[in-house]
């Protein structure tokens, strides 16, 4: 059951930080002030309403009384007094109580005067109508064969307390609340630009100058991450370096070799070795092209239409086949992502007859699939694929297209932009390379 509530409360309760801080201090303010109007209304408010109720009904009884007398002139002084000491407007009538009422059945005003009229004068004797002026009541009660009408003020059975109560309770409120919302804002924006800097970082964009901010452990977060990121890329960028010289020192002695091989009067021992410098020569740029794919490069906006066709153009071939429609722009490192949707495609032309790129737009992804006719690979290499210097034919032989860096460098592309690939067995029966990234 507390799996069902917790589960319940996730669901209904805000994610983020900031109101979910906001929450924890402005529930327990807002429960505090409705609990102490909910006291107040009960045992202040009724028992002060009640009690004025019924002394103005007592009132209205006395003068009720005072009309059933003979001695006119004791009357009309007695109704003065009335007037002038109770604020009272007093007409007699000789006439019927109204039969439409203008009770209003939940007014706690209504509710405590219709109890104790009826307690006094009996259940058809009275009319009373609190609606029809804005400060002024209106009673009418029979008096034997007469009707008495009396306007009073309405803070005569209103407590003008209550108003004045209610904007007390809720000015400070907001007061507090609103001052929370802005100590809060401070507090969980470093957090927020800490967390945004993360993101950006873990896509593979480079992030520079942050600056700790807020509270002292953030600081000392945003402090030890910047100092994380620095160290990460300086690693990557030695990396990238190292691999890169090794590989361009390596082009020199090979030219030379093949030079020489130029030279040699046996053609026979001179075409095989020819072949295994061009070998290796792959592997150099296969290795360059690795070392590139670390490289830091900013993220622009990128039009995916323009760029599948500016890869269609370079390839020159009527084999690869393009379906999208919408115009779609995605920010990301240009040349990185090119180079992932390039690698992919050569594979796919070099094994099959047709490559089919298709490119749709989900609420926030980005999804490519690439599929080939040809022969496909088995499912249980699907994830091996990924992995650097990984041949299908189990080998290490060179004289096969490739030297297994191909699909390693795509993943590590996708992947530094946030994305998802995995391959299946496409429709056209051969493989299908599915990539999705977050817009």
């Amino acid at each position: 059951m507390s799996f069902g509530l917790n589960n319940f409360f996730k669901k209904i309760l805000p994610t983020g930080l900031f109101y979910r801080s906001l929450i924890i201090v402005a529930a327990p303010t807002i429960i505090l002030q409705i609990i102490i109007t909910v006291v107040f209304f009960d045992s202040i408010w009724i028992k002060s309403n009640k009690g004025l109720t019924r002394s103005l009904v007592g009132e209205l009884k006395m003068l009720s009384d005072i009309y059933t007398g003979e001695d006119r002139s004791q009357i009309d002084y007695l109704t003065e007094q009335f007037k002038h000491n109770f604020d009272f407007v007093i007409h007699v009538k000789n006439e019927k109580l109204p039969n439409i009422s203008k009770e209003r059945k939940y007014s706690p005003i209504d509710r405590s005067l219709r109890r104790e009229l009826k307690s006094v004068f009996g259940s058809s004797n009275y009319w009373f109508d609190t609606t029809s002026y804005k400060d002024v009541v209106e009673i009418k009660v029979n008096s034997s064969d007469r009707v008495i009408q009396v306007l009073f003020p309405k803070e005569k059975v209103a407590p003008s307390s209550v108003r004045l109560f209610i904007l007390w309770i809720t000015l400070p409120s907001l007061l507090l609340i609103s001052i929370a919302i802005i100590f809060l804002k401070n507090q969980t924006k470093p957090i927020l630009n800490l967390s945004k800097a993360a993101e950006r970082f873990g896509k593979g964009d480079f992030v520079s100058g942050i600056r700790p901010s807020g509270a002292a452990e953030i600081r000392k977060a945003a402090y030890e991450f910047d100092r994380m990121a620095k160290r990460i890329d300086r690693h990557l960028k030695q990396r990238s370096e190292m691999l890169s010289g090794i590989s361009h020192d390596l082009r020199t002695p090979l030219t030379r070799l093949k030079l020489q091989l130029a030279m040699l009067d046996q053609k026979n021992i001179s075409k095989k070795m020819s072949k295994d410098i061009d070998e290796m020569e792959s592997m150099l740029n296969s290795y360059l092209q690795f070392a590139k794919s670390q490289v830091q490069e900013d993220s622009v906006a990128v039009n995916i239409g323009k760029l599948f066709k500016e890869i269609t153009d370079e390839k020159n071939t009527k084999n690869l086949h393009l379906n999208f429609s919408n115009e779609i722009i995605f920010v990301a490192r240009k040349n990185a992502l090119k180079r992932c949707f390039n690698n992919i495609i050569e594979n796919g032309l070099s094994y099959a007859t047709n490559v089919y790129v298709s490119v749709s737009k989900s609420t926030n992804r980005l999804n490519i699939s690439i599929d080939d006719d040809g022969p496909g690979i088995p499912e249980n290499q699907y994830k091996d694929v990924f992995k650097p210097f990984y041949r299908i034919d189990n080998s290490r032989n060179l004289n096969n297209l490739g030297v297994g860096l191909g699909m390693s460098i795509t993943e590590d592309i996708v992947k530094s932009h946030g994305g998802n690939i995995e391959l299946n067995q496409s429709k056209q029966k051969g493989l299908q390379v599915r990539i999705s990234l977050p817009l």
